[in-house]
């Protein structure tokens, strides 16, 4: 089937689309995403199986929703591009006195400023299929992993279902209004930035999204 050049450039984010985005939705953030991806953050805070003093990096840490799962003895720097999304972060921080969270920065995850091989894990929650680069995004997140560390990414990718797949499909032209990509395909994801999974697992509602333990070799 051949793709219409117009409808791939509608598909194609902006940062200043997701960062408009996500302003809209810093306030209703928790209320419509919360419970409904609960089960994945916590699976994959889960699945990291940390050790005391572990240095992870959560990308796109948004609202924190995910900050309270964390055991109090690692150490925990969160990162996202929107400033409204991270000051929800912040007084959740505050209200909840959450230890293990070292710092929370405003910063675009395709160009880290943080030194190579800083951190023991990496962990993207729900954010691969939102920045405008995906390989970017991944190549920064190696870069700042430590050889032989864990890369975990829980995120939805196009089902393979025919009738989700062509829905998907039929949203992909909102992406830049939704702040979001419906229609990424893991396969694709995983040639382009080369990752290697040693586990993939379903989990929230379904098993619609998808938990990747990848090994940064």
């Amino acid at each position: 089937m051949e793709t219409n050049p117009a409808d791939e450039k509608l598909q194609v984010m902006s940062l200043d689309a997701v960062i408009s985005a996500y302003r809209r939705y810093a306030g209703i953030y928790d209320v419509l995403f919360g419970p409904i991806m609960h089960p994945g953050r916590k699976r994959i805070v889960d699945a990291l199986q940390c050790h005391p003093g572990d240095n992870i990096l959560e990308v796109g840490v948004g609202t924190g929703l995910s900050l309270p799962l964390y055991s109090s003895s690692v150490r925990v720097t969160g990162i996202d591009v929107s400033r409204e999304m991270l000051e929800v972060a912040r007084r959740r921080v505050a209200r909840e006195l959450l230890p293990q969270v070292e710092a929370i920065l405003e910063m675009d995850a395709q160009r880290m400023t943080f030194p190579d091989a800083r951190f023991d894990k990496v962990v993207a929650m729900y954010v691969v299929s939102v920045v405008p680069d995906p390989k970017q995004m991944v190549a920064e997140m190696r870069r700042v992993c430590k050889p032989g560390g864990e890369i975990l990414i829980v995120n939805h990718f196009r089902s393979r279902n025919p009738v989700l797949g062509a829905m998907e499909g039929l949203l992909a032209p909102f992406s830049r209004q939704a702040g979001f990509r419906p229609n990424l395909d893991m396969a694709e994801f995983l040639a382009d930035t080369g990752l290697t999974v040693e586990e993939t697992r379903g989990t929230n509602l379904f098993g619609y999204w998808k938990i990747l333990r990848c090994r940064n070799t």
